[in-house]
């Protein structure tokens, strides 16, 4: 038999979000996990493709034709 309060508590607990997906049934609380989750994920990949910008130039330097 299933538990209508476990499977609700299940639902909520998506940490996840999949881009283009319908956010209609979403609160204003989830909406704004959902932002801070994002801004988060944005912030690590500009620090990672900046690392690797760091890494491509000194690779460049090292390696330009002379």
């Amino acid at each position: 038999m299933s538990d209508p309060f476990f499977e609700e508590i299940r639902k909520k607990k998506k940490a996840a979000h999949d881009i283009g997906e319908d956010l209609s049934a979403l609160s204003i609380d989830e909406l704004e996990e959902r932002i801070a989750l994002l801004k988060s994920e944005i912030e690590r990949l500009e620090e990672e493709k900046s690392k690797k910008s760091a890494v491509k130039s000194a690779a460049d330097i090292v390696f330009k034709p002379r």
